[in-house]
């Protein structure tokens, strides 16, 4: 099975869609108000602790969070530089600021993206797109018509890494494609772009043409429940997102960004 393929073990793959997509989202709402460290490292702590209990593969852990634990050093980094100015001021060069204020900003910063993302993104690893365009029809009562064209768009897109693949060889067979990184992935680029328009073009003819577009009533081969493990998923979520703000509120680093 590909890494990039979802997770097919553990409890999460028992949990309806919409009540994954409302936890991670519990979390974050409650993560994005305030901007402190405390609130963000409580959520990550308790996150991580749950991770133990989800069996995802340590593999599949690592690849499909890897974006965000170099993207939260990075955002962290900046942010130490160039935040704002506050308290005593430790480095100064140019533009380069370094204070106790960009220096709590900057942790904040890093935990929120990590507290925030990697939820998100284990979450939706046992997310098979056809369950969640169920739950998204039956349980949200989204318009089939968006659901179903959101699901095909969603299928195409692990097409993307078979067609870059092929278009690569073509042009290496043709001779182009030694000429030069910037330009080579500007043109494959171009091509891949409207290779995606003629398959999406094509796609959503075959598909009006077999009744998806049609204003009726539709049915579903697979019904989409919301049982009680998922209404206690969401609850959990909000206990994690409750804990982490009661005690950020505790301790007096609590800081709403909100309406700011």
């Amino acid at each position: 099975m590909s890494i990039l393929a979802p997770v097919q073990q553990g409890p999460l793959t028992k949990l309806n869609p919409v009540s994954k997509l409302a936890a991670a989202l519990l979390i974050s709402i409650v993560l994005l108000i305030s901007i402190d460290w405390v609130s963000a490292a409580v959520a990550l702590t308790a996150e991580l602790i749950l991770l133990a209990f989800a069996r995802i593969p340590l593999r599949t852990v690592i690849v499909r969070t890897a974006p965000i634990w170099i993207a939260a050093p990075l955002a962290g980094l900046t942010t130490l530089l160039y935040g704002r100015t506050s308290g005593t001021v430790y480095f100064q060069w140019a533009l380069i600021e370094i204070s106790d204020g960009s220096i709590e900003l900057a942790l904040a910063t890093a935990l929120r993206i990590l507290a925030i993302g990697l939820p998100a993104v284990l979450l939706f690893v046992t997310i098979d797109p056809t369950d969640l365009a169920d739950g998204l029809a039956q349980v949200l009562k989204l318009p089939a018509r968006f659901v179903l064209g959101g699901l095909a768009g969603l299928r195409l897109v692990g097409l993307f890494v078979d067609d870059w693949r092929a278009l690569t060889l073509a042009r290496r067979a043709r001779g182009v494609a030694e000429s030069g990184a910037v330009r080579r992935m500007l043109g494959q680029s171009f091509a891949l772009f409207v290779l995606s328009i003629r398959r999406g073009s094509k796609l959503a003819t075959a598909m009006e043409a077999r009744g998806f577009g049609a204003p009726v009533a539709r049915t579903w081969a697979r019904p989409s429940v919301f049982r009680g493990r998922d209404w206690a998923a969401i609850v959990i979520a909000l206990a994690v997102a409750l804990l982490a703000a009661g005690v950020a509120m505790a301790v007096g680093s609590w800081n709403v960004i909100v309406g700011s």
